[in-house]
């Protein structure tokens, strides 16, 4: 299939099942064959946690910095007037920019920024449109890890951007301060960089530590301390409290995500070598055997959450920890929001047993109990403003807006190594609204403890579809062992694999 034809059928499918008129099986299977590796679209099914951030302080009280602000002046003077466009999921970076901080960028350049803010299927139905019609409505694309492989010829590598436009420049941008692991987990596809890392969620340890002192415990170091933990703190107080929680929704993209954390702390992987499903050998079945125990320390209503009662559980103080996504943690440190502000503190995923090495798995898949979604931002090659884009990018993505970013919304983590250690951010590190105190460890599980699925096109149906309807029977009872629920996903996953 030419890739111009290609463009235009997943344009058109992604259209239909947007517009409810494709059943959402149908699209991953139609999306997979097509190429596109979608298996974040399943948070398409639900919005992210929490989308409006809580902020500490006001917005005046931080401003760019000024020789930023004169940069922006200098090098926008030439395209006053341009109006550029970004259609975006609801993000911590696109919430505080599109909220707050354009303004600056708009009166300093007076080129004007529209944002859409979009549930995920909606960004992805504009990316195809845009991409197969190559009329350039959108100047910019925010772009899901998992679509990384199928746009990657649809973007300027910011690396060539910056060097072939020296007068366009920003001093000190600095692409090497970028987290070397999330350009190569989120931004890079073979040797080209699909825009620059953007948004990283990821999963962190959250635990209540006046339950834990009350209990003499201490935070999980091990897989094994995270399951003894969870049943004593449920044997002393539930069913008021349980031990911990869980995103288990049958059949949602959340179950699946659990799944991993588990099976990659086992020493086990979804795919080996050879492209075959490993998920049901001797560590995965160790895996859903340990996940079948720790299940019994959560609350009854796990089965029907994904990450949003998930995270409901611990703010209204029903579970006691969770393994979950880092931007849950400022949301619960808001004393308006929630009944736990100042009752959490954080700590890296607990230790694996083992891991496998990429080189034993497939599909590029990346063990780690820290399990990773994750966006890149990048200039479209069909914007009519490519430089006012690009200048725009910059401006969006340099250390000084992310921190910005960060000590107004929180939320997730930054996505360059200098603004952990920006003074701005650091001065958020306290129990409070828009806290920034549990930065450290979402660093340390970026570079020690991150786990990335599998990239490959079939992924979509499988981490969507497949793989959480068949957890969600086991856990339904539905099947007679652990064993036998994995052989069956086996089963469907080569039937996938087959096409």
């Amino acid at each position: 299939m030419k890739d111009s034809v290609r463009k235009q059928y997943l344009a058109s499918i992604t259209d239909k099942f947007v517009r409810g008129q494709l059943g959402r099986r149908e699209f991953l299977r139609a999306a997979g064959k097509l190429g596109l590796g979608a298996g974040a679209l399943g948070m398409g099914f639900g919005n992210r946690p929490f989308g409006a951030f809580s902020s500490a302080r006001a917005a005046e009280e931080l401003t760019p910095n000024p020789e930023i602000l004169k940069w922006l002046a200098d090098v926008g003077k030439p395209f006053a007037g341009t109006t550029l466009k970004l259609a975006t999921e609801s993000t911590p970076p696109s919430n505080a920019i599109n909220g707050q901080l354009k303004k600056y960028f708009e009166e300093a350049t007076g080129i004007k920024v529209e944002i859409e803010v979009l549930p995920l299927e909606q960004v992805l139905q504009k990316l195809t449109l845009d991409v197969a019609s190559n009329l350039g409505t959108y100047d910019l694309y925010y772009i899901d890890q998992s679509w990384a492989a199928s746009f990657s010829q649809d973007v300027f590598d910011p690396r060539e951007q910056y060097s072939a436009k020296a007068d366009l420049a920003m001093p000190n941008y600095n692409l090497d301060d970028f987290l070397p692991a999330l350009v190569d987990g989120i931004a890079k596809y073979e040797d080209r960089w699909v825009g620059v890392p953007y948004d990283i969620p990821i999963f962190i340890m959250i635990y209540r530590k006046d339950i834990y002192d009350k209990l003499s415990l201490k935070a999980p170091e091990t897989i094994e301390e995270l399951y003894t933990n969870s049943k004593i703190i449920t044997d002393e107080m539930g069913p008021k409290v349980y031990g911990t929680t869980g995103q288990m929704k049958s059949g949602h993209y959340s179950l699946e995500c659990d799944w991993t954390a588990w099976l990659w702390g086992h020493g086990g992987s979804i795919f080996g070598p050879d492209g075959k499903f490993t998920g049901n050998d001797e560590k995965g079945v160790a895996a859903l055997e340990y996940w079948t125990k720790l299940k019994a320390t959560m609350p009854p209503g796990v089965d029907g959450w994904t990450w949003d009662g998930q995270g409901q559980s611990v703010a209204q103080g029903v579970a006691a920890s969770m393994l979950s996504w880092g931007e849950f943690f400022p949301y619960f440190d808001d004393p308006t929001q929630t009944k736990v502000s100042g009752l959490c503190e954080v700590a890296v995923p607990p230790r694996a047993m083992s891991l496998r090495t990429v080189k034993e798995t497939g599909y590029g898949e990346i063990p780690g109990v820290g399990h990773q979604g994750g966006s890149s931002l990048a200039v479209s090659r069909y914007s009519k403003s490519p430089d006012a884009a690009w200048i725009f990018m910059q401006w969006a993505t340099c250390a000084d807006t992310q921190a910005l970013i960060t000590t107004l919304g929180g939320g997730t983590g930054p996505t360059r190594a200098s603004v952990y250690d920006d003074p701005r951010v650091l001065a958020q590190a306290r129990v409070g609204a828009g806290t920034t105190r549990h930065l450290p460890v979402v660093r340390e599980t970026i570079a020690k403890h991150m786990g990335s699925e599998p990239d490959l096109p079939e992924w979509a149906q499988l981490s969507s579809d497949t793989i959480p309807v068949s957890l969600g029977k086991y856990f339904a009872g539905s099947y007679g062992s652990p064993k036998e629920a994995l052989d069956d996903i086996a089963k469907q996953v080569g039937e996938v694999l087959k096409g």
